[in-house]
């Protein structure tokens, strides 16, 4: 039997278990594929040929194949495929959350649709601006009489919030200057859900979750005010509540989700999204720099401006093509300490492309999630910051 087929054979079995996953299988359901036999040797040998030679995406759909055949695949599939921070790829949907690549940054593309304030990530492809991508996330605006949110979803089409494949959100005040990104399950042991006197939980009966689902505070962006109204950069800064700031040093160590718990909101599709006005406003007006000791600071790139084009640049080494003021580079802040090589480094930047096209590079400490959400606060209506 050729490699060929067996993927074939392999996708096939791994689509059947995905779409009978809604009724209960039998207990060894997963383990009466004719694969599941093969010597550990062997099988350890196969899977670690196609994780080589399969190293970028539409390829890699054999990989997540493989991952679906029954639990035996999947157990050594997921000890083969190392994260994004040391294989640099995506390939589950968990590699989402987790950090990206210590080098170098992971090109990505934001595109916007204006006719319904929807915003989707891809995974580049190429090193060309237009290629089609690797769908990764999707956003859509949702706006409120005093805030704004983005509800982030696996699914280009699930965007409510009690959907199965919500993955976080992104709140603003009103005024577009102050925004929080919530992850939809803890992002380390100690994380604290954020609760709200509106959280209904239902099906209780029918939950047992490993992790508590809800909304967990992970960042914290807040953009300058511009009260004279004078023409320049926006300047920004994003603390990261679940990063240390050690974690942009060498050998710093940054939180690496293993799971995604998408069963737990599944299941839980009312979520506390802070519909009480007082615990809403007391949240996005919390004092950033008193709480966040510890956490890793991340501030725009100070452009510089050019005399002959008469603009403020940034070198973007040919990811941006078109000037806008949503267009920025973000390092890490050093605090009091003199900046170092480490702290120069670019984690995020981001850039205009085309009309509704729109770059986005992140690295190491921070997760697509984290780099997405931080790119919608761009897109956001800055009243008093333009």
């Amino acid at each position: 039997m050729s490699l060929k087929t067996i993927f074939q054979d392999m996708r096939s079995r791994s689509r059947c278990v995905v779409q009978d996953a809604s009724a209960p299988p039998p207990t060894d359901a997963l383990d009466q594929s004719c694969w599941a036999n093969m010597p550990q040797e062997l099988l350890r040998e196969v899977l670690m040929r196609i994780e080589a030679s399969e190293t970028s995406w539409p390829f890699r759909k054999s990989v997540v194949a493989c991952a679906g055949v029954c639990r035996s695949w999947r157990a050594i599939t997921k000890e083969i495929v190392k994260t994004p921070e040391v294989s640099g790829r995506l390939t589950f949907p968990i590699s989402i959350k987790q950090p990206g690549s210590r080098d170098p940054l992971l090109q990505c593309f934001i595109k916007r649709n204006r006719s319904n304030q929807t915003y989707y990530l891809f995974l580049s492809l190429t090193s060309a601006l237009n290629d089609d991508g690797k769908f990764l996330l999707a956003a859509r605006k949702c706006k409120r009489p005093t805030y704004t949110d983005y509800i982030i979803s696996l699914h280009a089409e699930d965007l409510s919030k009690g959907s199965s494949t919500y993955v976080g959100k992104l709140r603003s005040n009103f005024l577009g200057t102050k925004f929080t990104i919530f992850d939809g399950q803890p992002p380390h042991s100690g994380a604290k859900i954020m609760k709200s006197r509106s959280t209904r939980l239902v099906n209780l009966k029918q939950v047992s979750p490993k992790v508590p689902a809800g909304n967990y505070p992970v960042a914290h962006i807040s953009y300058e005010l511009n009260v004279l109204g004078s023409r320049g950069p926006r300047r920004m800064q994003c603390i990261m509540d679940a990063i240390p700031a050690s974690a942009v040093e060498l050998g710093g160590v940054a939180p690496t989700p293993t799971e995604l718990s998408l069963s737990n909101v599944e299941l839980f599709p009312s979520f506390p999204f802070l519909r009480s006005k007082s615990n809403a406003d007391s949240l996005l007006s919390e004092p950033l720099g008193s709480q966040k000791d510890g956490m890793l600071v991340l501030r725009n790139k100070t452009p510089r401006w050019h005399e002959q084009l008469q603009c403020w640049c940034l070198n973007f080494h040919g990811r941006v093509t078109i000037a806008s003021v949503k267009n920025f580079q973000l390092v890490a802040s050093p605090e009091n300490d003199p900046p170092t090589a480490e702290n120069e480094k670019i984690i995020l930047q981001f850039g205009k492309v085309g009309k509704d096209l729109f770059t986005m590079d992140y690295r190491y400490p921070i997760s697509a999630f984290q780099a997405f959400a931080i790119c919608l606060s761009s897109f956001d209506t800055k009243i008093a910051c333009e």
